[in-house]
């Protein structure tokens, strides 16, 4: 029989298939599940970065009418596991940084569990506490391995002998600031005890590594928890790991049995609670020839991690990847420090440690006279540097002349401080970007025929917003050969099918693989005689070209940066970026993401910097009010394109993933703009006034 032709699904941009839900507002959030007469929590936090308990006076908050419980270290249901020390609530009287849970209220409402938090009274021993980061302290070490599992260090050849024998050498030191995710939706947990099981309505990246690292922790078989997580209000990194708030939320809960609990973390909580970006310092050092090619490239890293739970940014990876050189060194150090724990914030280790690099390489090329993109071109690598494995694709090059063509880099004139415009130096500028095509094996699909040629595709993955209601659809739709709107999805609870956690941009390459590979399974089974309630169900297969190939996506980043003669204000008027993402399912909702990236990569650069005041421990500027992100009028125009790009080696769809790469390489093209317009090399971010008030 001749097979029917299929149509054509992805490559279009459907409606979203979440859109009426959340433009109507009955879009369910993790705090907006009904349950009956639910009582609320509220977090009491230590005001020292270190100390001990001594006592906690919970008398005034117990007498508020409508308080239910106070639970305190004295009193609070011992876990079953302490080994994640980051969601070991209220288990000791140790306080290990400012911010840090210390007490919890229960109550009727919210705003009486946040008055009765305001009378509980604790009382702590300061001990002497550090928050200090610096590149010269003499008790920095190098972690067992870094984020990602790669390596700690890596060393090629003879790099001190390929800086001695350059005609030019840079060796600068750049710093990226402590950066704090604010997604629109608050970490909430809305928790519900039944017969010794547990449901969480969460708001999560992943519902399954929720379920699991909640169930460990209070000391309960995985099949007792159920995680249910059908939207997320963006998370960036923050939700794809549990923190100490899930737990909380299910002790409270279980303190006032019969009781649901709600917990929605202020605003001023999550710049202690659920993880940040690390400060970076990155001594970067290279060297090149007359005609600029590169003969050393060396990036040494220096972040923090907090004393109770290591997390090690893998700042210098991307310096392995990026450009050719005989001789190379990288290295990762950390100080352990009385801080919060670190955790994923969009593009952990590319993002901030593309900056130092990129801004590096332009500087490099300007001492040798090379033009920035011409610079780049120049060090293409054939194979990739530190691996030697060919790349599946790598089409740096092309977003590079393309984005140079549709900018008009031609027209630049290289000499920076020359144009001016109405009191305003302008300037252009240039940045490459990578993330790895990163996959994760551990997921399972379902796929069910509801209804002639009608079919109901099932796998616990997570939609922050991203688009993943749509675009795995489509990919399901496709793989089925049906139309899309004969798919109908289920997500974004345990209940379905395990799925991995939607972080490191591999949301489509592990569930959509996971998608083909049903689908693959249903066709092989049923063929096109399908009845109602035939299913079929594969896991995502293990076949992985990551060992003969090294896979990335690319791209190049162009801003025009004006800063005004008088006030030294900064302001971009045009971002363009052009990429390399693979096949792309759904452009709408990738143009989507890669501008968001861009935006956020914008706020970098110009605003964002969590303020810590050493002498206490805290962030001083926790709100909205204080911590600046990028907002319209601070992004009048923000283009992203890509090429056409066929890998058959990422997966089936032939996708990369674009939810990170946007934001990697901004900061540095806006940097390096800033310089080009006055003059002025900024290393440390962000790109405040006083930079350049002369």
């Amino acid at each position: 029989m001749t097979e029917l032709p299929r149509p054509r699904v992805l490559g279009r941009s459907p409606r979203r298939v979440d859109g009426p839900a959340k433009v109507t507002g009955t879009a369910p959030y993790a705090g907006d599940q009904p349950v009956p007469d639910p009582a609320y929590l509220h977090l009491v936090q230590s005001d020292v970065a270190r100390g001990v308990v001594t006592s906690v006076d919970t008398a005034a908050a117990l007498e508020l009418d409508g308080v239910l419980e106070v639970l305190t270290p004295d009193n609070a249901p011992r876990l079953a596991s302490t080994d994640d020390a980051e969601l070991a609530a209220l288990q000791s009287h140790e306080v290990s940084f400012r911010g840090q849970v210390v007490a919890a209220v229960v109550a009727r409402t919210p705003e009486i569990a946040r008055h009765a938090a305001s009378l509980v009274r604790v009382e702590i021993d300061r001990l002497p506490h550090d928050t200090h980061l610096s590149a010269d302290r003499d008790d920095l070490y190098a972690p067992e391995q870094v984020n990602g599992g790669f390596d700690t260090d890596t060393s090629q050849g003879d790099l001190e002998r390929g800086l001695a024998a350059a005609s030019f050498t840079l060796d600068q030191t750049y710093s990226t600031a402590w950066y704090n995710n604010n997604p629109m939706e608050p970490h909430t947990t809305t928790a519900v005890w039944s017969d010794g099981e547990l449901l969480l309505y969460e708001s999560t990246q992943g519902v399954h590594t929720t379920r699991e690292s909640a169930a460990t922790t209070l000391g309960l078989a995985p099949e007792r928890v159920r995680v249910v997580s059908p939207h997320v209000g963006g998370g960036f990194g923050s939700k794809g790991t549990p923190h100490v708030h899930t737990i909380l939320t299910a002790m409270a809960a279980q303190a006032v049995p019969g009781t649901p609990v709600k917990l929605a973390v202020t605003r001023q909580q999550m710049f202690s609670l659920v993880g940040y970006r690390t400060p970076t310092i990155q001594r970067v050092r290279l060297g090149c020839d007359d005609d600029g090619r590169l003969t050393a490239v060396a990036l040494d890293a220096v972040g923090q991690t907090s004393r109770i739970k290591e997390f090690a940014e893998q700042t210098a990876v991307p310096s392995r990847i990026m450009y050719a050189a005989p001789h190379r060194r990288t290295t990762h150090r950390l100080a352990e420090l009385d801080v919060p724990v670190p955790a994923w914030m969009r593009a952990p280790g590319e993002c901030p440690g593309m900056f130092g690099p990129e801004v590096a390489v332009d500087e490099l090329a300007i001492a040798c006279g090379v033009d920035p993109v011409e610079f780049r071109i120049r060090n293409e690598p054939d194979v990739e540097p530190e691996s030697g494995k060919p790349f599946s694709t790598r089409n740096l090059v092309a977003c590079l002349r393309e984005g140079a063509e549709a900018f008009g880099w031609a027209d630049r004139d290289p000499r920076p401080g020359v144009r001016e415009e109405s009191g305003w130096l302008v300037g252009t500028g240039v940045a490459a970007s990578l993330y790895p095509v990163n996959r994760s094996p551990g997921s399972r699909a379902t796929i069910r025929c509801t209804a002639p040629g009608r079919y109901r595709v099932e796998i616990g993955a997570a939609d922050l917003g991203t688009g993943t209601w749509t675009s795995l659809a489509q990919i399901a739709a496709d793989a089925l050969g049906v139309d899309f709107p004969d798919v109908e999805l289920r997500i974004g609870d345990t209940a379905l099918p395990k799925a991995t956690v939607a972080g490191g941009s591999s949301g489509m390459t592990s569930w959509g693989s996971t998608v083909v590979a049903a689908a693959e399974a249903f066709r092989a089974k049923f063929g096109d005689r399908a009845g109602v309630g035939d299913e079929a169900g594969a896991s995502m297969p293990e076949d992985d070209s990551s060992d003969e190939y090294a896979m990335h996506a690319f791209g190049a980043q162009f801003a025009e940066v004006r800063v005004h003669v008088d006030t030294g204000e900064v302001r971009v008027p045009r971002l363009l970026g052009v990429f390399a993402v693979g096949r792309v399912v759904n452009p709408r909702l990738a143009r989507s993401q890669l501008i968001g990236g861009m935006t956020m990569g914008l706020s970098m650069a110009l605003h964002e910097q969590s303020v810590l005041d050493e002498r206490f421990g805290h962030v001083v500027n926790h709100d909205f009010a204080e911590y600046h992100i990028a907002t319209n009028r601070d992004v009048p125009n923000v283009e992203a394109r890509w090429i056409d790009e066929h890998d058959p080696h990422t997966n089936p769809m032939g996708t990369k993933g674009v939810g990170e790469i946007g934001i990697v390489g901004t900061a540095a093209a806006i940097v390096n703009a800033a310089h080009h317009a006055t003059g002025i090399r900024v290393r440390d971010l962000p790109l405040t006034l006083d930079h350049f008030l002369r």
